[in-house]
């Protein structure tokens, strides 16, 4: 059976060319398994603009909101696509998110008798000031609710990290889980003096880089406050972010505030493979938010070999083994400022950090995660045909 060809029907509301963990981990596992021999179909929301290079990704009809900017929103019906849907023959069901396809994916696994997987990846109820109409007390309760309601109707949960692992237990989620961090494909071979000169990085210049969302509950305030006490110490010292989102005009105007607008640059939004370049010019990877389960992006950075400094709490500083390939940090920009200054002012400890960072992310590949991945499946797939073997020998009991 192990060798068994699965056919996967996946269903996420975040997909390419969005960017954020969600969709580049699920991007990285849909190669993977089509790797491995497997066949994978997506069902995802539709992007304006966007024509998909895969045939067996299949879009339904979506629409941005006030809430959603930059991240449209799929609505009913869904006719077309369950017409699409029943086209083909699947194994398992993989959800990505507990909301509007993740609803859809969970009804047509009940509908078409399919166990059904999810990964658990955001800490959704960090998100609720995005409701600024409803209180935000009442906004994470629904979303506790909803998601005990959710993961409870799993089969079988997957989470990347033990900080999500332990956010389920403690919203009463008794479905099995197994955390599973998400896989760190190899770095391009790209040459850290190649890679600077391309983006215009003078030879003394160090840069501490931020890779992610522009968004309120990344604690961006906490990031701009530590570079403005950094700056003061070396006129040196830049900090780049690569993204963007809904709280970049806020940033934009916090780094005036401080001053620091000669020394900050929003690079903005850059496509998935153009981001290598970024970590692989950079000598620091900076991250504040205390909202991951995992913090993907700590990780790919160490694997160009750049020690990174994070904020604890969340999933994210899981990443970093304190004081071997980074450090961890309180929430405090003068504490964070201090390490920060550490480790670009010492280049013995930087290049020790640096290798450590390399050799820590060398056993988190892809292809382990999706061994551990398809090893879920298989197992929810056999325990359904357990149960459809065992209701349908009770039906033949009862009738006799």
């Amino acid at each position: 059976m192990a060798t068994d060809r699965l056919r996967v029907a996946i269903f996420s509301d975040s997909a390419l060319p969005i960017l954020n963990g969600v969709s580049v981990s699920l991007d990285v596992l849909i190669d993977e398994l089509r790797h491995q021999g497997h066949s994978v179909h997506l069902f995802t929301a539709r992007y304006p603009g966007y024509r998909d290079p895969d045939p067996n990704t299949y879009r339904c009809r979506a629409i941005e909101t006030p809430i959603s900017r930059g991240y449209p929103v799929s609505y009913p019906p869904f006719y077309r696509m369950l017409q699409k849907f029943r086209r083909h023959e699947f194994d398992v069901i993989h959800t990505q998110t507990p909301f509007f396809l993740g609803m859809v994916g969970f009804r047509w696994a009940e509908s078409h008798g399919l166990p059904i997987v999810s990964t658990y990846h955001t800490l959704y109820d960090r998100y609720s000031h995005y409701f600024k109409l409803l209180p935000h007390r009442y906004v994470r309760f629904r979303i506790a609710k909803h998601t005990n309601f959710y993961y409870n109707h799993m089969d079988h949960v997957i989470t990347p990290s033990e900080a999500s692992l332990k956010w389920l237990r403690r919203h009463s989620v008794t479905t099995p889980i197994t955390v599973i961090p998400t896989g760190i494909p190899k770095g391009q071979m790209i040459a850290r003096a190649d890679a600077r000169q391309s983006l215009g990085i003078s030879p003394d210049d160090r840069i501490m880089l931020y890779v992610g969302r522009l968004a309120k509950e990344k604690n961006l305030s906490v990031l701009l406050e530590m570079a403005s006490l950094v700056f003061g110490e070396d006129r040196r010292y830049r900090l780049w972010l690569v993204g963007d989102g809904p709280f970049r005009d806020e940033c934009v105007a916090m780094a005036r505030r401080l001053g620091i607008g000669d020394q900050v640059r929003f690079v903005g939004a850059v496509p998935r493979p153009e981001v290598d370049r970024f970590y692989a010019a950079s000598d620091l990877f900076v991250f504040s938010s205390i909202t991951e389960t995992q913090g993907l992006v700590v990780q790919e950075a160490m694997t160009y070999g750049i020690p990174a400094i994070a904020v604890a709490g969340g999933g994210a500083s899981a990443s970093i083994l304190d004081g071997v390939n980074g450090f961890i940090v309180k929430n405090d920009p003068n504490a964070f400022a201090q390490m920060a200054l550490s480790v670009l002012q010492n280049d013995v400890l930087h290049a020790r950090l640096s290798e450590q960072a390399i050799r820590s992310v060398r056993n988190q590949g892809v292809a382990q995660m999706c061994d551990a991945i398809v090893g879920v499946y298989r197992g929810v797939i056999e325990r359904n045909l357990e149960l459809t073997k065992y209701a349908s020998y009770a039906g033949v009991e009862a009738r006799d």
